[in-house]
């Protein structure tokens, strides 16, 4: 092998690459989400915040695997009366669910109950962004959450 062979790593230099403006990059959180009609998957700040919060009230209590405390109690006081104890264990589940996540804070809850379900409307604010929401849900006897 020749001196030019051996000293060949010398000679070559790399450009370092030039930044690419990502618009991915600037954001805070990302994540993904395959509940969504338009088929996009790719949630972002806000909206993976509030995919996750309803995430956590999709799910039962006792559903996830090795968390058996995780979840929502709604999925499992549907048929049962609505008195005011149950209203406050559902606003306290709620407070729980939504003060697990530390990027919002939740600001009001209103739990009621209609002719075959439970109607949760609480506002939350997405504290890195000082934006407020209002959501109202729906937990129907028949088919779920709507």
């Amino acid at each position: 092998m020749s001196t030019l062979e051996k000293n060949l790593y010398k000679l070559v230099q790399v450009e370092p690459k030039s930044p690419i403006n990502n618009p991915i990059a600037n954001r805070s959180y990302r994540g993904l989400s395959t509940v969504d009609a338009n088929k996009d998957f790719r949630k972002f700040d806000v909206a993976i915040i509030k995919q996750d919060i309803l995430n956590h009230l999709y799910i039962r209590v006792g559903e996830k695997l090795e968390n058996p405390e995780f979840g929502n109690i709604i999925w499992d006081v549907l048929f049962e009366p609505f008195t005011d104890t149950l209203q406050h264990s559902i606003i306290q589940n709620l407070n729980e669910i939504v003060g697990s996540d530390p990027r919002v804070t939740i600001d009001a809850i209103n739990v009621d109950s209609y002719e075959s379900g439970i109607q949760v409307e609480f506002e939350v604010t997405y504290l890195e962004y000082n934006i407020s929401e209002f959501l109202q849900l729906e937990f129907d006897r028949d088919n779920g959450l709507i």
